[in-house]
């Protein structure tokens, strides 16, 4: 069956707009007037709509993202009344749930982000609460959650992690990066691969809706990705997926073999193309957000801490080295100046030592860049992966980051169009479930640096700003790149999957700001009308 898609205008990056698109078992077999004069079987009239390849993800989370689907959805709530009404409701409706866990709040609702157990103790008292917030790399949680993890006053602050406390030195109630947030989680009930593989098909069931065809879950660990293999059999993993395994630097060396065992594991599947599992995460530092990005000067609340930097220098190097000498893509966690300055040191030490291939190294967040710094991305070939709806000065930023680290270095963030006239290449991720998957949400604020949806202001670092161009190209053709899936998507080019969104209206014929409000009219998967 070949099918003519005609009466639109249709965008791809690089190419002017153009009319038809001819699609056969899937494929885009030809564009333009080669399409519209090609014979066909169907014709389906678009009525001038706006058409556009589907995005792709390029770093996001989607099995924590289904998980907290299933818990409390706090997300957006604006105090913390509201977020207690959520988990007694969430308590009140599932007694028998042993565990309440759920996310994502807003750290910024109060000073300093530092959430006390007894709130939550008002509602809940009888059973562990955690919640996560949406930086995701701190938990709230209540006292039931500190007395079975026996935390105390007397329990030290890991190596990494930081314990929020009272005067008297008793724990508060919320804990900061993963070897502390592990307190806690490392006694929670175990997800399955039973109930993990639900969280994937709840995911996909959100990514489609948005227009998303292809993601990266950018943080994957072996129970995690067994419940990606079984979704992948069953059918219930409805959109392509990167995975990239998650290397610490306390057990990466022991990790080695496993991660190559699922790499060819995913390889066997019938569909190759369906998974790639060929990336290893690192996180080299925490978040602005709580004081813990790793910064090449102190911060000003707290002048005795540069932040923190969880690979040394040295062991990062060599993790680098062998991953990259067994073909896997390193994707590299660093928002602060001084952890984006060690994974670059490190991937340029790392292409030093071995041999030279397609390796298109990530550097995800980098949000503070030193100048020196900027163009080494485009030197080392390494893409910079940017969360475009972060572009702003949004409450995090402004009530949290701003008193960390002052007006000057703050207004540093996220500059788009300082990296590009470096020569960098920029692929945008959502980080999702710690901001919103939709794209449509996101594209509009690199452009005007505004939240989505205002119009009446002058935007955040407005000389940092990207044309709405260039942030659809980052969106698609660029992830696309990123994830090794250029020859498959990120076009609308004869040969690529027939997945595409078709817009109400263009997107560069309107304010930035009514981008967001854009209605989606319909989505394409393999040439097939999704909705």
């Amino acid at each position: 069956m070949r099918t003519l898609f005609r009466n639109a205008q249709c965008w791809s990056a690089g190419e002017e707009i153009f009319d038809g698109i001819l699609i056969e078992d899937g494929l885009i077999t030809a564009t333009g007037i080669e399409a519209l004069s090609s014979p066909h079987d169907e014709s389906v009239d678009l009525n001038g709509a706006f058409v556009i390849p589907a995005f792709l993800d390029g770093h996001a989370h989607p099995i924590f993202a289904g998980r907290e689907a299933a818990g409390p959805t706090i997300n957006s709530l604006s105090t913390v009344d509201q977020i207690l009404d959520e988990v007694k409701n969430f308590a009140e409706k599932n007694p028998t749930a042993s565990w309440i866990i759920g996310g994502a709040y807003e750290a910024a609702i109060i000073d300093s982000g530092d959430f006390d157990a007894n709130w939550l103790d008002s509602v809940v008292s009888d059973r562990p609460v955690v919640l996560h917030a949406v930086d995701h790399h701190t938990i709230w949680v209540n006292t039931k959650a500190l007395d079975l993890a026996g935390i105390t006053e007397h329990t030290q602050d890991p190596i990494g992690g930081t314990i929020a406390r009272r005067a008297d030195g008793k724990p508060k109630g919320t804990l900061r990066e993963p070897s502390a947030m592990a307190l806690i989680l490392d006694i929670a009930p175990a997800d399955t691969v039973a109930s993990d593989v639900e969280a994937i098909k709840r995911a996909c069931a959100s990514y489609l809706d948005a227009g998303v065809t292809a993601a990266t879950d950018s943080w994957v660990e072996k129970d995690m990705a067994q419940a990606y293999l079984a979704a992948a059999k069953s059918g219930d993993l409805s959109i392509a997926m990167n995975l990239s395994f998650l290397a610490s630097p306390t057990n990466w060396r022991e990790k080695v073999e496993e991660f190559i065992a699922l790499r060819e594991e995913f390889s066997q599947l019938s569909d190759p193309d369906l998974v790639k599992a060929n990336s290893i995460k690192f996180l080299a530092d925490g978040a602005l957000s709580v004081g813990t990005a790793a910064l090449m000067e102190p911060y000003i609340d707290n002048p005795d801490t540069t932040g923190i930097k969880i690979w040394d220098d040295d062991e990062l190097l060599d993790a680098l080295s062998v991953f990259d000498m067994l073909k896997f893509q390193v994707h590299i966690h660093a928002i602060g100046d001084a952890a984006v300055k060690q994974a670059l040191d490190a991937i340029e030490a790392m292409m030093r030592i071995n041999p030279n291939w397609d390796r298109r190294s990530v550097i995800v967040h980098a949000q503070l860049i030193c100048d020196e710094d900027l163009p080494r991305f485009n030197r080392l070939g390494v893409v910079a992966n940017i969360q475009p709806l972060w572009c702003h000065l949004d409450p995090m930023n402004k009530e949290l980051i701003l008193p960390r680290i002052g007006a000057a270095r703050n207004d540093l963030q996220y500059r788009l169009r300082t990296l590009i006239d470096s020569g960098a290449l920029i692929a945008f991720g959502s980080d999702w479930p710690v901001t919103s998957e939709i794209p449509i949400l996101a594209l509009s604020v690199p452009v005007n640096r505004l939240a989505p949806g205002t119009r009446s202001e002058t935007g955040w670092n407005i000389s940092e700003s990207i044309t709405m161009e260039e942030s659809l190209t980052f969106y698609i053709r660029n992830t696309a790149y990123q994830m090794f899936r250029d020859k498959e998507r990120g076009s609308l080019s004869p040969g690529k999957k027939a997945d595409f969104i078709v817009l109400e209206k263009s997107l560069f014929t309107i304010d930035p700001s009514e981008v967001s409000t854009i209605k989606v009219k319909r989505i394409y998967k393999n040439g097939v009308e999704l909705r």
